[in-house]
């Protein structure tokens, strides 16, 4: 509600008063555009503040061992309402810490996946039944992303995708060490892709800017954008 309000006394401060007696009309339709702005981003943190919890939750009921942990949704900001409804992938960073005084992040890093299907977001609120979720670490997403580079590139050796994977980042373009891109991805039109398998659960599908996770269970297609993956890439192996 805070930002309501802020967005209603910049209304107020923009018009001059000298025009605001004859201009009374205008005014109310910039408080009420104002206000409906602000109420798309109070629903939009409802809707991040509800997610938080589930998978909160899904924590507590599936990762009992995890009794110290940090908990942060990695793609809400900016997103705007209907962006959500069309959203097919909730991703959280998970951290775990020591109890102490002033606690510090310096525990064991996982990744949550909120996998979600069609009609999750509705005009009564968000349906959490139609989220599957799956939990990650360091390892395995290395994995995944050995598997992804496989997909989206021609290079085959595992090792060395992985060792260079440790040692520099998942760019728009390929995987690039210190200044030098050393695995270049195909350059794809947009309707065009490449499958590889990855497990019983799932297929990995290329396309240009973006990792297609085919989902076995419910046929759904999820796509992770590159620079989700980059976000997620450099919380693993790029933050201190």
């Amino acid at each position: 509600m805070k930002k309501i309000t802020v967005l209603l006394l910049l209304a107020l401060l923009l018009v001059p008063k000298a025009q605001a007696q004859d201009k009374g009309a205008g005014i109310v339709a910039a408080v009420a555009g104002l206000a409906a702005i602000g109420g798309a981003i109070v629903a939009v943190e409802q809707m991040k503040e509800q997610a938080e919890l589930k998978a909160t939750e899904w924590v507590l009921n599936y990762q009992p061992e995890m009794t110290s942990f940090s908990l942060k949704t990695l793609d809400f900001d900016g997103k705007k309402g209907k962006d959500m409804s069309a959203t097919s992938l909730i991703t959280y960073k998970i951290q775990e810490f020591q109890l102490a005084e002033k606690p510090e992040l310096d525990g064991k890093k996982f990744v949550l996946f909120g996998f979600t299907s069609y009609g999750w977001v509705n005009e009564y609120g968000v349906d959490f039944s139609k989220v599957r979720w799956m939990i990650i670490d360091a390892e395995e997403w290395l994995n995944m992303m050995a598997v992804y580079v496989k997909t989206a590139s021609s290079e085959r050796d595992e090792a060395s995708i992985k060792e260079r994977l440790r040692n520099g980042k998942i760019v728009n373009r390929g995987v690039k060490e210190r200044f030098d891109t050393t695995i270049n991805f195909y350059k794809m039109e947009g309707d065009m892709y490449t499958v590889r398998n990855y497990n019983d659960a799932m297929k990995f599908v290329y396309n240009e800017r973006t990792l297609g996770i085919y989902l076995k269970e419910t046929q759904n297609l999820v796509q992770i954008g590159r620079d989700d993956i980059i976000k997620i890439h450099d919380f693993f192996y790029g933050e201190d």
